[in-house]
């Protein structure tokens, strides 16, 4: 994921979470809201102590990071997301967790 298409600072997430709009299924959550002056979308990645130590969550951060990258040209643009890793996506295989994540994105509109 190019540095430029990430959610980092704090501000964006809290604007994201009071204003934004989400959906979710069992493994993951989507909030989003739309943005003007986003070039094509940015992404933040949430995954709490409650899934696992620093370990997983790190992993589960890169998988969720490379799955929506090889999707960056689906996504629909001037978009700010943050996807959430619930419990369940732990013991997925990357292959669940990419229809997982397309599943979450196609319900919430946010494919082109």
């Amino acid at each position: 994921m190019r540095r430029k298409l990430r959610l980092r600072n704090r501000a964006d997430f809290s604007r994201i979470y009071r204003g934004g709009k989400s959906f979710a299924n069992g493994q993951f959550v989507v909030y989003w809201s739309r943005q003007r002056n986003a070039d094509p979308f940015r992404l933040g990645v949430s995954a709490s102590k409650k899934i696992g130590n620093a370990v997983v969550r790190n992993r589960m951060r890169r998988m969720v990071k490379e799955i929506v990258r090889h999707m960056e040209d689906r996504i629909i643009p001037q978009t700010d997301l943050i996807l959430i890793v619930r419990k369940p996506a732990t013991a997925m295989t990357l292959r669940e967790m990419e229809k997982s994540i397309q599943h979450v994105l196609k319900r919430a509109g946010l494919l082109k």
